[in-house]
C-alpha cells in the first residue's frame, strides 16, 4: 500500500513539473519569441547570447516597473527571470534542470 502512495505521489509531483515547465516556456516564447527548449540546448556562442539578450530584457523589464510605465507587466517580469535561473542551472549542470537541457557541464 505504501508503494501505490509513494507512485501517486512521485506521478503528482512529475505532472506539476511539466505543468510548470509548459506554463514557463509559452510564458517565456510570448514574452521574447525565444523557445525555450532551443535555448537549454544551446551551447557555447550560442548560449551565452542568449544569456545577455535575458539579461537585457530582465533589465529592461526592471526600468519599466521602476518608471510604473503602463506596458509593464510583473508576470513577463517573474517568467523572464525564472528563464534565466533555469538557463543557469541547465549550463551548470545543477540537479533540478530539464530534461531538454543536453549541455549542462560539471563543475568541479
Amino acid at each position: 500500500m505504501a508503494g501505490l502512495r509513494e507512485e501517486t505521489h512521485a506521478f503528482k509531483a512529475r505532472k506539476k513539473r511539466e505543468t510548470e515547465e509548459a506554463r514557463q516556456a509559452a510564458a517565456f516564447f510570448l514574452a521574447c519569441g525565444i523557445d525555450l527548449g532551443a535555448a537549454l540546448a544551446a551551447d557555447g556562442e550560442d548560449g551565452e547570447r542568449l544569456r545577455r539578450r535575458l539579461s537585457r530584457l530582465i533589465e529592461r523589464e526592471r526600468l519599466r516597473g521602476m518608471r510604473r510605465h503602463w506596458s509593464y507587466d510583473l508576470n513577463r517580469h517573474i517568467a523572464l527571470k525564472q528563464a534565466l535561473d533555469r538557463l543557469d542551472r541547465c549550463r551548470a549542470g545543477q540537479p533540478g534542470t530539464a530534461p531538454g537541457c543536453r549541455t549542462a557541464r560539471r563543475v568541479g
